[in-house]
């Protein structure tokens, strides 16, 4: 195939793309609505119905909750809002918006959290803890420590100093 007829497939497969997106745009034009003048409508008449709440959707309340702030890789900053009474959700706040968490069960023992309609993943092991993105399937926050997780590791008096051993 030379080059000339590929430009040519080329050419028309764009038109051809333009033309079809053009069509699509006049369909989607909304159509006017005729306006009634009436007394009363029925829509009026009922009583609005109450919204359910939508566990994932609506900011938890976060009164009476333990706050911990966590310092992450990159200086980003989470809060986890965890209330005493309900150990299988938590409330996220990451970049000025709190999200609530449900606890997802696991076999390694590390508590794993999601929000399945944002995407939210958060993982927390005892060294660190990892904010993920499951729809665009990459990290958000890594290396994420809380204050007791950033003190340094001190050994006991009681543990044995470790012993050298040389070999003659």
């Amino acid at each position: 195939m030379s080059i000339s007829k590929l430009l040519m497939a080329c050419s028309f497969a764009l038109a051809s793309l333009t033309l079809a997106t053009g069509a699509q745009a006049q369909n989607a034009a909304p159509a006017k609505k005729s306006v009634k003048k009436a007394g009363k409508s029925k829509a009026a008449a009922k009583p609005a119905e109450a919204k359910t709440p939508d566990e994932d959707a609506d900011e938890p309340a976060v009164a009476d909750a333990a706050v911990t702030d966590f310092d992450c890789e990159l200086g980003n900053k989470i809060t986890i809002y965890a209330n005493a009474n309900d150990e299988s959700h938590i409330a996220l706040r990451w970049k000025k918006r709190l999200h609530r968490l449900t606890r997802v069960g696991t076999t390694t023992g590390a508590q794993r959290f999601e929000n399945k309609l944002y995407g939210l993943v958060w993982i927390g092991i005892p060294a660190k803890a990892m904010l993920l993105d499951s729809k665009q399937n990459r990290q958000l926050a890594n290396e994420c420590r809380n204050a007791e997780q950033l003190k340094p590791v001190t050994t006991s008096a009681t543990e044995p100093a470790s012993t050298k051993v040389t070999i003659q």
